[in-house]
């Protein structure tokens, strides 16, 4: 067929073959395989590692993603048929390429600095969540401890003022006061109950007597 392959690379090569009147209505198969062995391997489909289809329209195609100084067969066929010895060639890639080896380079330090930059973030994204949670946390001890004060001022109040009611109360609720009074002979006197709330006049002592005679007032004696 005359199948020539040009432009090599360590990771290309171009494919020329001329038209065959007998693909006019189909298409090219274009095959290759990595290191090539004519002792141990086949001229059959199946023995190749991949496999392009090309319009008819054209002649030629570029293989690419090639491995560096590495021997390779490339077929070419009509239809999708069996190749021949003749429909094969036989070439060796060269060595890595400057321009991609340095843009390998570029695309490993790009993904390295991405890598990183997500790492960063998500570090950052974390380191800021724990902060709020802290000082959340903090603001609700604060109003808690701030609560639990004027609960504790509002109790003690209460019962400040619960005490002082009290103690009004008992002032108001106290009983009649009862006194003993004798006289300078050795006579007792009788026992004066009063009322101080009722009673507003005093009361006047008959002479060796028990019994007291009330004025005229609300009070009266036993």
């Amino acid at each position: 067929m005359g199948i020539t392959v040009q432009n090599i690379t360590g990771s290309t090569a171009m494919v020329i073959w001329p038209k065959m009147a007998s693909c006019a209505d189909t298409f090219y198969s274009v095959m290759y395989h990595p290191n090539w062995n004519s002792m141990l391997s086949s001229y059959s489909r199946k023995s190749f590692q991949k496999e392009e289809r090309v319009p008819t329209t054209r002649s030629s195609f570029v293989v690419e993603n090639l491995t560096p100084l590495t021997t390779y067969i490339v077929c070419v066929t009509c239809q999708s048929a069996n190749p021949s010895r003749d429909q094969c060639r036989v070439f060796n890639t060269l060595e890595r390429d400057p321009a991609s080896a340095s843009s390998t380079k570029k695309e490993l330090a790009l993904g390295i600095w991405l890598t990183s930059g997500i790492l960063l973030l998500i570090i950052a994204a974390i380191l800021l969540y724990g902060c709020l949670h802290i000082l959340c946390r903090r603001r609700r001890e604060r109003l808690q401890g701030r609560n639990g004060t004027s609960e504790q001022d509002h109790g003690k109040a209460w019962t400040k003022n619960t005490a002082q009611d009290s103690e009004e109360l008992g002032w108001q609720s106290q009983p009649m006061q009862n006194t003993e009074e004798k006289h300078p002979g050795g006579i007792q006197l009788a026992t004066i109950i009063e009322n101080p709330s009722a009673c507003k006049e005093p009361i006047m002592p008959t002479s060796k007597s028990r019994e007291r005679v009330p004025t005229t007032g609300q009070c009266s004696a036993v």
